[in-house]
């Protein structure tokens, strides 16, 4: 009796409960999409670098923007050249945010070399600087397709770069220096991050604001 009573009493207590609930997570997401609107339209407004263009022979990669494709390409004789770049921050998070514009003009640059009929691939691993290109690693890798350059060697890496001795180090600096592969791509790479960089967070303020503004849709409807 005392449960029917007290029972049919907080039956309006918890409905506005509920309401109020309702009533503030509305609210918040208002205001988060309204700041995910300001930021859009602010990102938006900014302007781009001066249009570069790659040194010759290289040619810019289609969908390179917004997918992991090669960002540059080009022919050496019977060899296909890609190369691939990122930022230092997108590899280790906070990566040069203490060192000024070090960390902007700390680009990774991934060259990859392949000929017909070969399994594998010559990998290169650089850092690429305005004045300066640096190799890290250089290790045979399974030929790139559509996957990008996130491969995982299953067989020997080959030896640690700085390890090779000095006429080594120097020999396959001019391999690739042979190839235009040199500080002259940095301006353009430099721009095109940028332009990647810029396009990637307009399109996440968009997803997000999307995601929060969708209606939930009832389950079990």
């Amino acid at each position: 009796m005392w449960r029917q009573a007290f029972g049919g009493a907080l039956q309006p207590w918890r409905m506005i409960a509920s309401r109020r609930s309702s009533s503030v997570s509305s609210a918040v997401n208002s205001m988060l999409i309204r700041s995910l609107k300001e930021h859009y339209f602010e990102v938006s407004k900014m302007t781009p670098p001066p249009k570069v263009n790659p040194p010759s022979p290289f040619m810019i990669g289609k969908g390179a923007l917004d997918n992991n494709l090669p960002v540059l390409k080009r022919a050496y004789g019977d060899e296909e050249i890609n190369l691939y770049v990122m930022r230092l921050a997108n590899i280790i998070p906070g990566g040069g945010d203490d060192d000024g514009d070090d960390g902007i003009n700390q680009l990774f640059l991934h060259v990859d070399i392949s000929k017909p009929g070969q399994k594998d691939s010559l990998h290169f691993l650089c850092g690429l600087y305005p004045d300066a290109l640096g190799i890290h690693s250089v290790s045979m890798r399974p030929k790139l397709e559509t996957s990008g350059f996130f491969v995982v060697p299953t067989t020997y890496n080959g030896p640690v770069f700085r390890d090779l001795d000095e006429g080594m180090r120097d020999a396959l600096h001019g391999y690739i220096e042979e190839r235009g592969i040199n500080e002259s791509l940095f301006p353009f790479l430099q721009a095109w991050l940028y332009v990647k960089d810029h396009r990637n967070l307009m399109r996440w303020f968009k997803s997000v604001g999307t995601l929060v503004d969708e209606p939930t849709q009832a389950s079990g409807a």
